[in-house]
């Protein structure tokens, strides 16, 4: 019912991913939402981030920032990064993702999307074929728009972990 929705897979946080794990499967690029995902919504780079994109360059992986947000909130996250970024990407359309892989020379089969929304992230990333990783979001508190699309989110879960009988990892 829900699966064009479902991730492929579902971690606690972005934090916790082998990233390893999947270089060795063959993927070489890695497309990150930021708000939520790699820090709180509107928050700057941190350490925490700036050491997950040093070492995952340093596995072999490019890296491409893909946000809904202005260019000014994406470029200044991504200042002290160096990596590829698209603002404005319209989420859940394909098209952002498609560009994603065109600026880090990966394709569908060698790209791996990690976000914390569904009807915007996963969605997007399932409609444009990539693996979808669904992380679980940083801050407790959102705005209003994001809190009100968390409620069907919760179903969507639901019968996504009933159907693969797991927690998040």
């Amino acid at each position: 019912m829900f699966r064009g929705l479902y991730p492929k897979d579902y971690f606690e946080s972005t934090y916790c991913i082998n990233f390893k794990k999947y270089y060795m499967l063959g993927y070489r690029g890695i497309i990150f939402d930021i708000d939520n995902t790699l820090v709180e919504h509107d928050a700057p780079t941190d350490e925490r981030a700036m050491n997950l994109i040093t070492n995952l360059k340093e596995i072999g992986f490019e890296i491409c920032f893909l946000s809904n947000n202005d260019e000014e909130r994406v470029k200044n996250f991504n200042e002290s990064l160096d990596c590829h970024y698209i603002y404005k990407a319209g989420k859940p359309l394909a098209k952002g993702y498609k560009k994603a892989m065109k600026l880090m020379g990966t394709d569908r089969m060698s790209t791996l999307f990690v976000g914390d929304q569904i009807f915007t992230d996963i969605w997007g990333a399932n409609n444009a074929g990539i693996r979808s990783v669904l992380v679980k979001p940083i801050a407790k508190h959102e705005e209003i728009q994001i809190v009100l699309k968390r409620i069907p989110e919760k179903l969507i879960l639901f019968f996504y972990l009933k159907k693969h009988k797991l927690k998040s990892r």
